[in-house]
């Protein structure tokens, strides 16, 4: 198993925020972090984004897969504080309030293209210093982006490494297998993301999970709904004592699965059967799942990261690599690591100035949980 595989599914770690018991579980709105929420119109759809600041250069944050630019709310506070700049975190294509033209599309071009045009249509000729910020899949397509965006004065990739990336994409599935597939209320979902390791800040889940579902009725992201929706009591998420026994309103019934025709998936782990959850009443149902079945996107995974050590190295603007362990790095990071931390070792025209850090205690995402990083 992987040093990757071993971190998504269970590593101790230290959370942040309210104490664990009946925490209140209420979404936040983006107003709370932003400035503004707007839109864009391109050749290829509608394109969300958030915006906090005005002036200095433009910090771009590009999410990961099934995120939304919501991730970001708590650095985009942060940074801000900090230094004189503005935050843009894009809804990509496929995610949060973004309406494309093929919200099926993910490949990596297309991704990029849209980051170009929106910032395009944002700003036009008068572009400001550009500094790529991107998580996951958003940090392979902010890679992508610095070698097509002018402007770009500096790239942050935060938590993806081609080698990892890659090995650990035959147990993707298994992992999203086991994610519920449905969930009660808004509030669920938010108790999922913290309680789950989604994120360990509780305040980070309550703001960016809503940007992640939808209304399985309306259609409507659940960040829309922040100030319509019925909150539950704080009693509904507390738990039983240990010799508490309590029965679910539901019943679960395991299906199985048809055999496959065919030896595309041989040498993968077999995934689970599906568990089917049968609700008393339309009411016990589940209100809210996913914006975006990332199950079905498997076939543009391996696109998002081939190349993209060498890419990266190859960038010729300051640039950093924020990981949770320095061990994820492969090969070819780690010896454009060497060549930077050994004078002796003469560095290519291609390579820009590099920064390799680690951040500790965080799971996949430390701008959320930890976005002091």
């Amino acid at each position: 198993m992987s040093h990757l595989r071993k971190t998504v599914l269970g590593r101790s770690v230290k959370r942040v925020g309210l104490a664990p018991n009946q925490e209140d579980f209420a979404p936040l709105k983006w107003s709370q972090y932003f400035d503004i929420e707007d839109k864009v119109t391109t050749d290829h759809g509608t394109f969300h984004y958030y915006k906090k600041g005005d002036t200095g250069p433009a910090i771009v944050c590009l999410h990961g897969g099934g995120y939304s630019g919501l991730t970001w709310a708590l650095f985009a506070v942060e940074i801000t504080s900090t230094i004189e700049c503005q935050v843009i975190a894009i809804d990509l294509r496929g995610h949060g309030n973004t309406k494309s033209n093929d919200d099926s599309d993910l490949s990596l071009d297309t991704l990029a293209e849209d980051v170009v045009e929106v910032l395009n249509k944002l700003f036009g000729d008068s572009e400001p210093p550009v500094i790529l910020v991107g998580h996951s899949m958003g940090g392979a397509i902010a890679v992508q982006c610095s070698h097509l965006i002018k402007s770009a004065v500096g790239l942050c990739v935060i938590d993806v490494v081609e080698g990892t990336a890659l090995d650990a994409l035959s147990s993707m599935q298994s992992i999203l297998r086991g994610r519920p597939s449905h969930f009660k209320s808004i509030q669920h979902a938010i108790q999922w993301c913290y309680k789950g390791g989604q994120t360990h800040n509780v305040e980070a889940a309550k703001v960016s999970m809503p940007g992640q579902v939808i209304n399985m009725q309306t259609g409507n992201l659940a960040a829309n709904e922040c100030d319509t929706v019925e909150l539950k009591s704080a009693a509904e998420f507390s738990m039983p004592l240990k010799k508490e026994i309590v029965s679910p309103p539901v019943t679960i019934v395991e299906l199985e699965e048809e055999e496959e025709t065919n030896c595309s998936d041989c040498g993968k782990p077999p995934l689970p059967k599906t568990a089917k959850t049968e609700y008393p009443s339309p009411e016990d149902g589940p209100k809210y799942t996913w914006r975006i079945d990332l199950s079905k996107t498997e076939s543009f995974w391996s696109g998002w990261f081939k190349g993209l050590s060498q890419k990266f190295l190859d960038i010729r603007i300051p640039k950093l690599l924020l990981l949770a362990n320095i061990h994820g790095l492969d090969t070819a990071l780690t010896v454009g690591q060497m060549q930077d931390s050994i004078p002796s070792i003469k560095r290519t025209k291609c390579m820009g100035p590099t920064v390799w850090t680690r951040v500790r205690n965080v799971r996949h995402g430390c701008q959320t949980s930890n976005p002091k990083f």
